[in-house]
């Protein structure tokens, strides 16, 4: 597959042009202001787009298997590459739990024979999300493809089962993926329930020295924390989503967990962001039926709304450049997950997407590829539009 794409604005986490990118067998082969066309290659004219990598996403549930009336794996990865991602890491809470072998082989294969966009899928940090076992740990210790762990969803309440597992995460070169809720204060206290976590799994990483990722951070309390952890030498990077940076309780107080946060956490996330101290932006693509969410199950799809509200909210309000939220939802993601993409480059994989920034778009759930429909977002509107995702030299997605 051969593909020279001409004229676009090239931008990514540290340049910004105008100019071509060659792709030849699936990787970027050629970059420059203008290249000469070549013989039999497809030719893709983005004159006045960006084009930019395309973008990863550190945390999605794609519900596969088990639990495939919400979503699948084909419909989850339409739905990325319709929001212009070609990678995902999925959380591990399917049926069953991924905790075994078979489970990690079912969603290996099926992607594969996709071929839509690259999975990365958690195992769980503890036995079907059991809270103390870690045996099946060891059986994935030779397995070169896992580069992160998770019980997202529901957390690990026992400290020195947490500690044990970032220990053995730490002699695999594995992320342990943090889902912060201490459980006997989840009906108490929503924000207690997450800083209290979050003060016990930051010491444990310092103690351990195991690369710490806390995923959804949405609490002034919890981001000073891992802020001044970060500052002090702790191997932790931290993760936002769109929702918790558009959204405020006293406007939208749609139910995800943790939940929309008042109006000055917001405003904590968004000097966070300003100041360089976030690494990655995860939309929590949790997609539910209707039926599900009316009767109270938390989360929200957010794959194919991501990018239009992280640079209507960050770009376009000026807190940060195109080029950091590049760094944001590519660039830093790829290296947490062990991605050859997320730059652009000669030699990286040829995963781009095209987006008019200066078109405003109306969210409608009815046009998602994804089978959820919830999302808090419906009707409003927001500037960017994904116009076509390349994976590997393949436009995979285009815009009617």
């Amino acid at each position: 597959m051969e593909l020279l794409i001409k004229n676009a604005r090239v931008v990514d986490v540290s340049q910004d042009f105008i100019g071509d990118i060659y792709i030849k067998d699936g990787v970027i082969n050629e970059i420059s202001k203008e290249i000469i066309v070549k013989e039999n290659v497809e030719i893709f004219d983005c004159k006045g787009k960006t084009l930019m990598p395309a973008f990863i996403d550190t945390h999605a549930h794609f519900r596969d298997p088990g639990l495939t009336w919400k979503e699948d794996l084909e419909t989850g990865s339409r739905a990325a590459l319709r929001g212009g991602y070609t990678g995902v890491c999925l959380m591990a809470n399917t049926n069953p739990i991924c905790s075994s072998t078979e489970v990690l082989d079912y969603v290996r294969n099926k992607s594969k024979e996709l071929n839509l966009i690259d999975i990365h899928q958690c195992p769980s940090v503890t036995k079907n999300f059991d809270g103390k076992t870690l045996s099946h740990l060891e059986e994935l210790k030779d397995d070169n493809e896992v580069k992160a762990i998770s019980d997202d969803g529901v957390g690990v309440s026992n400290s020195n089962i947490m500690m044990d597992a970032m220990k053995i995460a730490k002699e695999n070169n594995w992320v342990l993926m943090s889902h912060a809720e201490s459980s006997e204060f989840s009906k108490v206290d929503m924000r207690i329930a997450e800083n209290m976590m979050t003060l016990r799994d930051i010491e444990l990483a310092r103690i351990t020295g195991a690369h710490l990722h806390m995923c959804h951070v949405s609490t002034i309390e919890a981001l000073e924390c891992i802020i001044n952890a970060k500052r002090k030498g702790v191997n932790v990077t931290l993760e936002v989503t769109p929702h918790h940076i558009a959204l405020t309780n006293d406007i939208n107080n749609y139910r995800v967990n943790p939940p929309i946060r008042e109006k000055e956490d917001v405003e904590a996330i968004l000097s966070a962001i300003k100041m360089g101290m976030i690494d990655t932006i995860g939309t929590d693509h949790a997609p539910h039926t209707l039926e599900e969410k009316a009767k109270g199950s938390p989360g929200m799809v957010g794959i194919e709304t991501a990018f239009s509200i992280c640079y209507s909210t960050l770009v376009k309000d000026n807190i940060i450049s195109l080029n950091d939220l590049s760094k944001l939802m590519s660039y830093n993601p790829a290296k947490l997950l062990g991605m050859n993409k997320g730059k652009i480059s000669i030699g990286v994989e040829g995963d781009l997407v095209l987006v008019d920034i200066d078109k405003k778009i109306k969210i409608d759930s009815e046009k998602f590829a994804s089978k959820g429909r919830n999302t808090p977002f419906e009707g409003m509107e927001y500037y960017g539009e994904i116009l076509a995702t390349i994976k590997g030299g393949r436009i995979l997605y285009k815009a009617l």
